[in-house]
């Protein structure tokens, strides 16, 4: 066993030692409907393959349906859109009609719409409307009903949670996986976690240097990641670096100071404002240096990126070398959910000192039939990827800017500019928010565009139209100026 395994392994017995080691005693729920295929009469026409996987048949297709646009084609109501190009801050109250007189909501609502394409989400794969993954949804919640009834450990965690577990831990090549309730709460399980191994082994008492846990953090790091960090950094046994955006040199000057051997390297893998990738080829070169443990935050990159959607890992050939992989159901998967792919030893210490998930409640499980259908579909539907990739060459064709994926940062500076670039695309039947601090840097504000498998060429020839009455696509910066740290 390497260090990191003797550490957890320690921490595991500590926990044995104490009673505190928790155990997921899955629920067996029945269904006797197993054996059917899940029906889809009206695109049968369209079906180019059926994958057995458990007991279900799930129906994917080998090109763009007329059902996958609604991923895209959104629509909001008129006063709705008179408040957001008037920048009038707003509740979301309008969305229900109300009676003038009583004030109560109103049985009948004669709205008018504004109809918007969607360039600001985060469904990359347009997998949100596919009919087989709404039908796994539909038919266990028919059966099954939606409540988890409790959290992970005590009665909400099912075999349908445990195979979509199974399934999520085979893309990412790991030995096993942690569904959690969002990504978010799946960084601070994670990061609390790894304060727990110093404050475990040290008993209580006050850790020396060499046995507190460095964690290298980059300065643009997902803001789950930041607060984790703090958390783990209350138990007094973490030391926190934050090394320049992906700079490795900075990274490794750190490393070579630090006199701990126990290192942990958190990174996103896709960044999910800046729209760049992780070096990940360099951060393996020093982790077979300084014998770290690297932990990578996926979310933007899984079943996006690679061959099989394995991610940025798979992407760039190094999933051996990831120790732990965070990932998110809720972007590409077009479901819910978070989960960490790890080994088994890292999951029993997670599952037994993760807060975030061992206080919440277990994911729904319509939503867990769902993810399950939504992994076979997207790694099927291999179409998919090959689209979004070439909306990515397209936009750069189309404008000139030189972008890496398919999260484009249009940096244009002043708060007002990013407002204002908003608004004329919102008035031009777009939907293209702008992101300001604190979610960026002060004069650092911009409009964050996302590409998706289920765009078209003509669509972005039109907003790249409207774009250009707004901004300069040659003076445009889609760089990050400084290591930013957000901590």
């Amino acid at each position: 066993m390497n260090l990191w395994d003797n550490l957890v392994e320690e921490a595991l017995v500590k926990l044995e030692n104490l009673k505190l080691l928790r155990s997921l005693r899955p629920i067996h729920l029945p269904n006797d409907q197993q054996s059917k295929p899940i029906e889809n009469e009206a695109l049968s026409s369209s079906i180019s393959d059926h994958e057995e996987a458990g007991k279900d048949f799930f129906l994917v297709y080998d090109e763009m349906q007329q059902w996958d646009r609604s991923a895209v084609e959104v629509q909001i109501a008129e006063e709705t859109f008179r408040r957001w190009v008037s920048d009038i801050p707003s509740t979301g109250d309008e969305a229900v009609c109300k009676d003038k007189i009583t004030g109560n909501e109103a049985e009948s609502c004669p709205q008018q719409f504004k109809k918007l394409l969607l360039f600001s989400g985060n469904d990359y794969l347009g997998l949100s409307s596919h009919p087989t993954i709404g039908k796994a949804a539909a038919k266990a919640a028919l059966e099954l009903g939606m409540g988890p009834r409790g959290s992970a450990l005590i009665c909400g965690y099912t075999n349908y949670h445990r195979l979509l577990e199974s399934c999520l831990a085979d893309l990412k090549m790991k030995e096993d996986c942690l569904l959690c309730p969002t990504g978010f709460a799946a960084n601070m399980a994670l990061m609390v976690a790894l304060g727990n191994i110093g404050a475990l082994l040290t008993a209580g008492r006050t850790p020396l240097e060499e046995e507190r846990i460095a964690i290298f953090s980059d300065s643009l790091n997902h803001a789950s990641i930041i607060d984790g960090i703090r958390l783990a950094e209350r138990q007094k046994s973490v030391e926190l670096f934050i090394y320049r955006h992906c700079d490795m040199s900075h990274l490794n000057a750190l490393l070579l100071k630090c006199k701990t051997k126990r290192k942990v390297i958190v990174t996103d893998g896709l960044f999910s404002m800046d729209g760049d990738f992780a070096p990940m080829i360099e951060l393996v070169k020093l982790r077979r240096k300084h014998q770290f443990l690297l932990v990578v935050d996926d979310a933007h990159g899984t079943f996006v990126c690679g061959k099989n959607g394995g991610g940025v890992a798979e992407e760039f050939n190094c999933e051996g070398d990831v120790d732990i992989c965070i990932g998110t159901l809720s972007k590409a998967a077009g479901c819910h959910g978070g989960f960490i792919a790890c080994s088994k030893r890292w999951k029993k210490l997670i599952q037994s000192r993760g807060r975030s998930f061992i206080f919440s409640t277990a994911m729904p499980v319509p939503i867990a039939a769902a993810a399950h259908a939504a992994v076979i579909v997207a790694k099927k539907e291999t179409w998919r990827r090959r689209e979004i990739w070439k909306r990515v060459q397209d936009f750069h064709a189309l404008t000139g800017i030189p972008i890496t994926s398919p999260i484009i940062s249009l940096i244009v500076g002043s708060e007002e500019k990013a407002l204002q670039s908003s608004r004329h695309l919102l008035r031009s039947g777009f939907h293209v928010t702008a992101i300001r601090p604190p979610t960026v840097p002060p004069n650092s504000c911009r409009l964050r565009v996302t590409l998706t498998a289920v765009h078209t060429m003509d669509d972005l020839k039109k907003l790249t139209t409207a774009l250009s009455q707004c901004i300069d696509f040659q003076d445009i910066s889609i760089q990050n100026s400084s290591g930013y740290a957000r901590l």
